[in-house]
């Protein structure tokens, strides 16, 4: 067994069906020993129970997954649960927990803290939520990831947990925070521009594979910034997809010879108050 999603629908949920059970008995399998991945989706009211009964399990049964070395908190579609409504938990006793772990994924903020925020083997970390929280923010540039290739973090909107200012983000870029770090993704922001400004010639872009800005309100004036940054010409990959661009900066990327993604234009109205990033409730 290599891969198993462990998740409770609504019938489930209203029938008494509880997702520690699932976890517990897919402990007991012999099988399980050999499991690499592992996905949770639905635990059953997300919206009303936070997963910290999950952490509390995953760590309990820690022996039983010695091989597990991807996991992801929190799978499910906006139908099940929409992402601003996940109620999550202290996730940082799965990574103390399980130390050979090398992704993991969480989607929803909702009272997300990572504490211990320290691993030293982990290669993937990724957030997918409408707004993360300073907190947060805080606890990944403190921490030590020392072997972290790929971050991901969607920032998303004031009204549905980012609290936090261009001044929060700017010490996850500092120079050796990541020293293996390959793909960075500051994406699904409304403040885009001043990331993009911010990040445009700074030193972790010269270590980066690909930067991944998009789903944001990114528009010409940070897109500026970016188009005429030495560093940023030199990425083999760059992500602006989604995005307030004009039609005319939109050509200059074309024209520029840099594998750029500018897909998924929006409207780029004047008034910013009508600009949303991609995912937000």
């Amino acid at each position: 067994m290599s891969e198993c999603k462990l998740s409770v629908d609504y019938d489930q949920y209203e029938s008494g069906v509880k997702i520690v059970d699932l976890i517990e008995a897919l402990a007991g399998k012999d099988e399980t020993l050999q499991l690499e991945s592992l996905i949770i989706g639905d635990w059953g009211g997300a919206y009303e129970n936070d997963s910290s009964e999950i952490v509390e399990a995953l760590v309990r049964l820690k022996d039983r997954f010695p091989q597990l070395r991807s996991l992801f908190i929190g799978d499910m579609s906006y139908e099940e649960c929409e992402v601003s409504w996940i109620n999550q938990s202290n996730i940082g006793p799965i990574l103390a927990a399980y130390p050979e772990l090398r992704s993991l994924t969480i989607k929803g903020s909702t009272d997300l803290s990572l504490a211990p925020a320290q691993h030293d083997k982990l290669e993937e970390l990724t957030i997918i939520c409408g707004g993360l929280g300073k907190d947060v923010l805080t606890s990944i540039s403190e921490g030590s990831f020392k072997n972290l290739k790929k971050l991901e973090l969607y920032l998303g909107v004031e009204e549905y947990g980012f609290d936090g200012s261009l001044e929060d983000v700017l010490p996850l870029i500092e120079p050796g925070k990541f020293p293996l770090l390959t793909y960075l993704g500051l994406k699904d922001s409304e403040i885009q521009d001043e990331i993009a400004i911010a990040v445009a010639n700074s030193p972790i872009v010269d270590q980066l594979h690909t930067l991944d800005l998009s789903m944001g309100t990114l528009t010409d004036s940070g897109a500026e910034a970016l188009i005429t940054s030495e560093k940023i010409m030199k990425l083999k990959q760059l992500d602006l997809s989604y995005h307030y661009m004009s039609d005319e900066m939109m050509n200059r990327w074309k024209q520029s010879g840099l594998n750029v993604d500018v897909s998924d234009q929006q409207d780029s109205d004047e008034d910013e108050d009508y600009r949303y990033p991609s995912l937000t409730e």
